[in-house]
């Protein structure tokens, strides 16, 4: 499975080790993916994501995933994501 947020999009990114002789060999830069459940108080479930623990702390500070969900742009979410902000926009304009 990639190691990419289903959230934020974030990824693995490439650079390079640089010794203290300025010799450069490539590396990467791993996220810090974790396996979470996290609570949709609109649709009264959980969902089992990978994200990063920047993300969240985003949905934390956005007052949980139906809010950070509505806030988010659709090219960075995962097409899980996708579907829950859908069916969480469906919930919110019914109620």
């Amino acid at each position: 499975m990639a190691r990419r947020c289903e959230l934020t999009g974030k990824g693995v990114q490439a650079g390079n080790n640089v010794s203290h002789a300025h010799n450069k060999s490539r590396r990467r830069f791993l996220p810090n993916v974790q396996e979470v459940r996290l609570m949709s108080d609109c649709l009264g479930r959980s969902f089992s994501m990978k994200v990063t623990a920047a993300a969240l702390r985003s949905v934390e500070h956005n007052g949980g995933l139906d809010n950070f969900l509505k806030k988010a742009k659709d090219e960075k979410l995962s097409l899980q994501a996708r579907r829950m902000k859908r069916d969480i926009m469906k919930a919110t304009a019914a109620a």
